[in-house]
């Protein structure tokens, strides 16, 4: 079943996704969960667990960009949703798409790659 019409992920994220990925051996299968699950509460169903944040700060019009904070990785066992990994992403709420811009891990480095939205987004 498809949620929304396109997942794009931009190559810098498939780049940090494979990086990260070799240390937590689930990611990519806990990315597509990630997907199916809490961005279809949160943009379908608008259910909201707190664990999705706007970056309002950025005063980029359009597209919304989210900071995911809490993303479950079970290869960090026992730490759940706060697990530390972090997702940038866009969504295009009149294209129902959502492209990934970002993911890091928190305990490499603190917050996101701004430049990289405004390259995107400016």
């Amino acid at each position: 079943m498809k949620i929304f019409t396109e997942v794009v992920p931009f190559p810098e994220f498939k780049r940090d996704l494979k990086k990260l990925a070799k240390r937590f051996k689930t990611l990519e299968d806990d990315l597509d969960t990630f997907v199916e699950t809490q961005l279809n509460l949160y943009h379908k169903l608008e259910i909201d667990n707190k664990g999705i944040v706007q970056l309002k700060d950025l005063r980029i019009e359009s597209p919304r960009v989210y900071k995911a904070r809490k993303f479950a990785c079970r290869s960090l066992k026992g730490r759940g949703v706060q697990s530390g990994i972090r997702i940038i992403y866009a969504y295009f709420e009149e294209k129902d798409k959502i492209e990934l811009i970002e993911i890091y891990y928190k305990g490499d480095k603190g917050s996101e790659d701004r430049q990289r939205i405004f390259r995107h987004y400016k």
